[in-house]
């Protein structure tokens, strides 16, 4: 089946901005990309198209008052998007693909909530490998999932209509869940970015369970930047959601990454998959000077062993509570096999599970004292649909290996198309991290992404190499921190911590956050220090000459980081309390008076009105 041009979240709020487009146009266009795509299975259900029309009349009659302001109250303004049928909308029904199980909630799902409040469009619910068991697309009663390229392959699970969704070009985005990978696979198999994040940042309110411990809400985009806005408004602290965390968030990393691989892989037999890995490792390491290196994977193999084969499977048991028993019938015959091994678990292999899994968590974080990404294939192989339904838990099982531990040892992933294998079929890489590298994940990925979205768009060799050198460039540093749950310190900056500068790596390992440019209040005065490296101005405030407002960046920085860049400022600057333009005061750089005294070498450049101003003229000089 040919795919429809993407829909993308960015392109679609520049058309809107620049007016060459409306949600109803989109809209339309997301009905004729749905009935042209041929795979009605994707679908469970359907928001009715006069409720979608409504509400893309709502959003444009909003824009006529508002104008360019709607943006900022809705990032997402006018984007379609899909949710899996086991998110809670409210006023439809919830069936987790099993009818009987069906039931219709009075509210939505806390980031299903958060989307359409952002501005974006539900078009419909998805469908699910049954009660989100399975990494295939092919256990549900509403029909196999088919991938939209080839169409005998599996299109992955269980995420699979929510998946597809996306890759046909129907929505810009969509929510998926993910327990023990159903993020992950299906987002490998059909060529999109898959965005599985730290435990607790997104609320699981709203969402009919797996294992109520491991899961998350997923999201599915065509690249990183997109999945990122998504993820950015629905990683929000849930008081009413047990299992709602604040996550502390890490700061980017100064310089390239240790890149951890396994020591040992696995394809399955599946050479092409092995060649397509391998092609994207020594790209990585050609052109973005990564070196991976081995680390031990089988304390992550172990890990993977207590999902399935250990007492976690009787957490989806639970999950069911007494339908299983009074609608067993009702229940796909292969997920039922596996929530029934539940059965032979007691509550003294729940505790040694737990027991386990905690001297595996050690492991874990040993091994992310050596490294700070682990690089794997997304997925080891990549069977057809009839091979699955005549082999449907062995082939299910191997398309976990690189997926299924990470949940249980708490650790972020971001799943990232790369170099497709020789047969065609979309592969890709997953990144993987501790809790809170979620951001560190996305600034890779966003650079693997258009390394080889470069690849795909040139073909000359030599072209290939200049072209990627540039998109990279360009797209540096565009993965903004998540909003704050945690307390700040609103800091300004002057000279070598500006955005551009030398030193704004240090802000950006602090996990801080860009506010504003803007201006002192009058009376301060600026000087280049002497012997600096890099150079480096002095902020003075001072009564007995007069000064004029000087350019700063005023910057969000968390607390618990403050404290170490604070240590780190060296004499003879320090961080004091400046007023700027508004009134204000905030935390900000200044420097010892005798630093730029008559005998100190300085040079004052008040005149400029700030560094770069400075800067740039000894460029013009």
């Amino acid at each position: 089946m040919p795919i429809s041009s993407p829909l993308t979240v960015s392109g679609l709020l520049q058309a809107y901005a620049g007016k060459r487009l409306t949600p109803t146009q989109t809209v339309a266009s997301t009905f004729a990309r749905i009935d042209q795509s041929d795979r009605p299975e994707v679908w469970i259900l359907r928001v009715p198209a006069a409720d979608v029309q409504a509400r893309a009349n709502a959003l444009e009659a909003l824009y006529e008052e508002q104008g360019a302001a709607v943006f900022e109250r809705m990032p997402l303004f006018g984007v379609p998007f899909a949710v899996k049928d086991n998110i809670d909308v409210a006023g439809l029904p919830t069936t987790a693909a099993c009818e009987p199980f069906s039931y219709t909630p009075d509210t939505s799902a806390f980031a299903v909530q958060r989307l359409i409040d952002a501005g974006a469009i539900l078009i419909g619910k998805t469908n699910l490998d049954q009660f989100a068991t399975g990494l295939v697309g092919t256990r549900s009663p509403y029909g196999a999932v088919r991938h939209p390229e080839f169409a005998q392959r599996v299109s992955g699970g269980s995420s699979s209509g929510s998946a597809v969704a996306v890759a046909a070009g129907c929505v810009a985005f969509s929510l998926g869940t993910d327990t023990a990978g159903s993020g992950r696979v299906p987002a490998g198999f059909n060529g999109l970015v898959g965005l599985k994040p730290s435990l607790g940042l997104v609320s699981k309110r709203g969402v009919v369970p797996a294992c109520r411990s491991l899961d998350t809400i997923s999201v599915f985009a065509h690249d990183v930047d997109d999945a990122w806005r998504v993820f950015s408004e629905i990683a929000c602290f849930d008081s009413l959601d047990g299992y709602s965390r604040k996550v502390p968030s890490l700061g980017l990393l100064r310089g390239a990454p240790r890149i951890g691989v396994p020591d040992h892989f696995e394809f399955h037999g599946d050479a092409v998959a092995s060649q397509a890995f391998s092609a994207s490792l020594d790209a990585l390491s050609t052109h973005l000077h990564l070196s991976p290196l081995p680390v031990d994977f089988k304390p992550l193999n172990a890990t993977s062993a207590l999902l399935y084969d250990g007492p976690w499977v009787a957490e989806r048991r639970a999950a069911l509570g007494g339908f299983f028993e009074t609608h067993h019938d009702a229940i796909d015959p292969v997920v039922a096999t596996v929530i029934g091994k539940a059965d032979r678990y007691s509550a003294v292999d729940a505790f040694n599970g737990q027991y386990a899994l905690a001297d595996l968590k050690r492991h874990a974080e040993h091994l992310f004292e050596a490294i700070d990404i682990l690089i794997v294939p997304t997925t080891p192989t990549h069977p057809l649909i009839a091979d699955v339904q005549a082999n449907p838990v062995e082939l299910n099982s191997q398309l976990g290996y690189y997926t299924n531990f990470v949940n249980l040892l708490d650790l972020c992933a971001l799943a990232v198309p790369c170099q497709r294998r020789h047969d065609g079929l979309p592969a890709g890489v997953t990144l993987i991290a501790p809790s809170g590298a979620d951001r560190r994940l996305a600034e890779l990925g966003q650079r693997i992404q258009a390394l080889f979205t470069s690849a795909t768009e040139t073909r000359s060799e030599t072209s290939t190499v200049v072209e990627t050198k540039t998109r990279i460039g360009t797209m540096a540093n565009t993965i903004e921190p998540l909003p704050f749950q945690e307390p700040t310190v609103a800091l300004a900056v002057v000279g070598a911590h500006l955005r551009g500068q030398p030193l704004n790596w240090q802000m950006q390992e602090a996990g801080a956050r860009f506010i504003e440019a803007t201006h002192t209040a009058p009376g301060y005065r600026l000087y280049a220090l002497a012997n600096t490296q890099p150079p480096k101005p002095g902020l003075v405030r001072t009564a007995e000459q007069p000064g004029q407002p000087i350019a700063v960046e005023v910057w969000e920085v968390p607390l618990r980081t403050f404290g170490k860049f604070v240590a780190d400022v060296p004499a003879p600057l320090g961080i004091g309390t400046l007023q700027l333009a508004n009134g204000l005061t905030v935390k900000g750089f200044i420097c010892e008076p005798s630093a730029v005294g008559a005998d100190s070498g300085a040079t004052e450049i008040t005149s400029f009105g700030g560094w770069i101003a400075y800067l740039d003229s000894l460029n013009v000089n």
